[in-house]
């Protein structure tokens, strides 16, 4: 068997990180991507809901924020739960196993620097956005100052 899911959109609001009762980190927040053609001029928008738990929530709270451009790999799972109003609902979302620069570093405002519709290729209108090759993206040394270069962090714990 095989659920495998690897994302890159634009994350659709402000991160609030949650600590659940026995102490353990988790934040949940939605994906916008675009699709690759076109329906009556624009692109599609398809919405992905996405959790992170532990250390790779703390990670994407603290290092992205609301509009920046994040790559997600993970799993899918579904999963059933009863709203407020008594009614089962089913929602299907992604499990983060890692979370992956695309864009320019986030602001202290929490907005992202690289400008809308950029979709994490290098800016060549003068920005230090870093570089690009072929179809990952390379981020300049000083463009995340305050992430070591060794930095890989482990969201298995």
């Amino acid at each position: 068997m095989l659920n495998n899911v690897s994302i890159m959109g634009r994350i659709t609001h402000d991160l609030e990180l949650r600590t659940t009762p026995n102490g353990i980190s988790v934040v949940s927040f939605a994906i916008a991507t675009d699709r690759n053609y076109k329906e009556n001029g624009d692109y599609p928008t398809d919405f992905f809901e996405v959790v992170a738990w532990r250390k790779s929530a703390e990670f994407i709270c603290n290092y992205f924020g609301k509009g920046q451009l994040i790559a997600i790999s993970g799993t899918l799972q579904t999963r059933k739960f009863t709203d407020k109003q008594n009614i089962e609902r089913k929602v299907t979302e992604i499990l983060v196993d890692g979370a992956h620069f695309c864009g320019g570093k986030k602001q202290e405002n929490g907005g992202n620097s690289v400008p809308n519709g950029n979709h994490g290729q290098a800016n060549n209108n003068g920005g230090n956005y870093g570089q690009q090759s072929g179809n990952h993206y390379m981020p300049q040394d000083d463009e995340f100052p305050n992430v070591p270069h060794d930095f890989q962090p482990d969201f298995r714990t």
